[in-house]
């Protein structure tokens, strides 16, 4: 059990996004967050909602080492999706796939120890929620996805 890691995929219009936690027993310190090989604050610089939304993942009291390989969309649909696959992998670390993942007994524990309290925070984030909403395409004839050339009548 030294060298476990937990895998996560998330998807945001064209961003995916590959999570990798990996146990606290590697050369990384402690809540690590390394995305396309730099640290988390190179990679947003100034984006200081996508720092938030993902650093909320550190206060769930689990040591988490992650690496993070992001490719495609904008900086936005790459946070939504960090976000997701974080939440998957998270449920993978905690013992149970997300969609049968419950809290409905906090002070239980699961086979790898982790308590329900933890499942319960990250089932109560709604961060297991995949927004599939993508860009619509524009169509012949149109200037845009659904704007028409200005109708005239003579």
């Amino acid at each position: 059990m030294k060298n476990m890691k937990y895998y996560g995929i998330g998807r945001r219009k064209s961003a995916v996004a590959k999570v990798s936690i990996i146990n606290r027993n590697t050369k990384m310190e402690m809540n690590t967050i390394i995305i396309n090989n730099k640290t988390i604050s190179d990679y947003f610089q100034n984006d200081k909602d996508a720092l938030e939304s993902i650093r909320q993942f550190l206060t769930l009291d689990i040591p988490l080492n992650t690496r993070i390989q992001v490719s495609g969309g904008g900086i936005t649909a790459q946070k939504e999706a960090i976000c997701l696959a974080l939440a998957k992998a998270l449920a993978a670390k905690l013992g149970r796939p997300a969609c049968v993942a419950s809290a409905s007994d906090p002070m239980s524990t699961d086979q790898m120890g982790f308590s329900n309290i933890l499942k319960k925070k990250i089932l109560q984030k709604n961060l297991f929620t995949q927004d599939s909403r993508v860009k619509e395409r524009k169509k012949y004839g149109l200037k845009k996805a659904r704007k028409a050339p200005q109708y005239s009548k003579r």
